[in-house]
């Protein structure tokens, strides 16, 4: 049974743990009546058939609450839930042709702290700016309805609606619309595995989560266990409505290693299906892209070669060696990518851990990708993200320690990859503000206890808790917002115009974005500092050490350099912290 919040049955509802179920609706109450062949399902026949109603429920004689698939909440998620209907916007994107994942460039961000007012109408204005940076995708924070007025979006407990302060599920397709208008493509992030500790009322209704199983952030979703197949449709069903009724060309699948699904056939496998479906009906692309630390190829791999049929995940392993390579930081996780020969090997085979030893993990971990099956295309990489620079202690981004040198290098490696480059908001003009855990819980205690967890979190790595700023503060979330006057100046500018000059290279030579796993030969010298790789007739000189570094270039051109590299004709002297891209010449 596939419900929808439209339509004659709008209102009703899943609720298999009650005796009774009123819906109240516009200050008129209606008892439900459990629904024809249909176990837990209560309808409301005499409810009002049309209109925008204001409504919600009480089971067994309690409390009203809102709609598990409240499309709109207008005053917050602790209050009546408000219709919504999606058909109602008059679509100006007929002419859309959707984007393959493969020639992509993704840009990550925050709807709340992309801009002053941190609406999604603002971030309209400032859909030319991307386009001009050369992006194609944009990827949206989640957006789903959580309490408070600033969150990550992490925390969401109602999955269905559009928080109400970015502007609501109108707002939302407004932005989709002008996206489309400029040849953008969206993805969404999407959290499936928990749900935040505020305005959760699903126990209410039914099974949602397994009691007792949890996972990293709290109890378990339910995929697999007594009423699974109506939360699985709950899921399901929310992802149809993104790519169909928002138009929404992907979605971004949020820690996947966290869906505890023992199932023959996976959630993510069902979620693929969808995505297809929706592709099949509108003739569009739907991607789906996991996040994932499993480092398991099966999620890229056909259907038909026992795979989940994913279209793409990201790869810590690249942001990780990156990450190490530029900065020299090798604490926890990023002790394992010491060595430059461990950038070579993920630049060859998409993940460094492919069954190898992990020695933050104290076992072995990962499996190889099949490249038979798997373009390198399908690893979305990146070289700062939301997590990477907001789980930091102070939320800093690499541009707050490093120089000019490192950062090229970064985005250099990011951009002429083999694989699918994505940049954090902010990344391609080297902002100076961080980006910080920031949190907007109306519960003093459970702000409290948020405040606290933070600070001895880190307090186990040897923090100063002084430093670790307050989540609950007003001003973490201030401070993490872009400041726009900062595009046009000094190396910000600098590093915008390497930017903007790398997304171009990368559009015009269809090596950098085409070429497979088998084009991608990796030389370096750990010791020395320096790796060279190739992108088909492409070839990327980086030199991480602080020395010039004189390397075999025989007839070389010259695409893109960030220092002033020189060539005597048979080799190529690169200053320190500098990389060069050339073309190789014809045999």
């Amino acid at each position: 049974m596939t419900l929808q919040n439209t339509g004659a049955e709008r209102f009703d509802v899943w609720a298999p743990k009650v005796d009774s179920v009123v819906l109240h609706a516009d200050g008129e109450q209606y008892a439900m009546v459990a629904a024809s062949g249909a176990s837990g399902w209560w309808t409301a026949p005499q409810a009002p058939a049309g209109g925008e109603v204001r409504y919600g429920y009480s089971l067994d004689g309690g409390d009203v609450v809102p709609d598990p698939r409240s499309r709109r909440l207008p005053d917050g998620v602790h209050r009546l839930s408000a219709t919504f209907d999606p058909a109602a916007h008059v679509w100006q994107d007929t002419s859309w042709k959707g984007r393959d994942l493969q020639g992509s460039v993704i840009y990550e961000l925050h709807v709340g702290t992309f801009t002053p007012e941190g609406t999604l109408d603002a971030a309209v204005e400032k859909l030319d700016y991307l386009v001009t940076l050369g992006i194609t995708t944009i990827e949206l924070l989640p957006v789903n309805g959580f309490n408070g007025t600033h969150n990550w979006g992490y925390d969401g407990v109602q999955w269905y609606a559009v928080h109400e302060g970015y502007g609501g599920p109108a707002g939302y397709q407004r932005f989709v619309d002008a996206a489309h208008g400029a040849g953008l493509a969206v993805i969404q992030d999407v959290v499936y595995n928990h749900l935040g500790p505020s305005g959760n009322y699903l126990p209410m209704f039914g099974p949602y989560l397994k009691e007792g199983d949890a996972n990293t952030w709290g109890d378990s979703v339910n995929l697999d266990g007594a009423g699974s197949d109506v939360v699985r449709e709950y899921i399901l069903d929310n992802a149809a409505m993104w790519l169909r009724d928002y138009h929404v060309d992907g979605l971004r699948l949020d820690a996947v290693h966290a869906l505890r699904d023992e199932r023959a056939v996976h959630v993510l496998e069902d979620l693929a299906v969808v995505g297809d479906t929706v592709a099949a009906e509108t003739g569009l692309v739907r991607t789906l892209i996991a996040e994932s630390d499993l480092n398991n190829p099966k999620l890229l791999y056909p259907r038909g070669d026992n795979g989940f049929g994913l279209a793409g995940q990201w790869s810590d392993d690249f942001h990780h060696a990156v990450h190490v390579a530029v900065s020299g930081e090798t604490t926890g996780y990023y002790g394992d990518f010491e060595s430059l020969d461990t950038l070579g090997k993920v630049l060859r085979d998409g993940f460094l851990h492919d069954g190898g030893w992990s020695s933050f993990r104290e076992r072995h971990h990962g499996r190889p990708i099949n490249k038979a099956l798997v373009h390198p295309a399908a690893l979305v990489v990146c070289n700062q993200n939301h997590d990477q620079i907001g789980n930091r202690a102070t939320g800093d981004r690499l541009s707050q320690s490093l120089d000019y040198g490192p950062l090229a290098l970064a985005a250099v490696l990011t951009l002429t990859s083999p694989f699918t480059p994505m940049l954090f908001m902010g990344e391609e003009f080297a902002a100076s503000t961080p980006w910080q855990f920031f949190t907007s819980h109306p519960e003093a205690e459970l702000g409290r206890l948020t405040a606290e967890g933070r600070i001895r979190e880190f307090e186990k790595m040897g923090w100063d808790p002084e430093v670790v700023p307050d989540p609950q503060d007003p001003e973490t979330f201030l401070r993490s917002k872009l400041l726009w006057e900062e595009v046009s100046g000094g190396n910000h500018a600098r590093m915008l115009a390497l930017y903007q000059d790398l997304i171009r290279l990368r559009k015009s030579e269809a090596d950098l974005a085409n070429a497979g796993f088998a084009t991608t030969d990796v030389s370096l010298d750990s010791a020395a500092g320096w790796l060279r790789f190739s992108r088909g007739m492409l070839e990327v000189l980086l030199n991480f050490s602080d020395s010039d570094v004189a390397l075999p270039a025989p007839g070389a051109e010259i695409l893109l350099a960030t220092g002033q590299a020189t060539g005597s004709g048979e080799s190529l002297l690169l200053p320190a912290l500098s990389a060069v891209v050339i073309r190789k010449p014809a045999a």
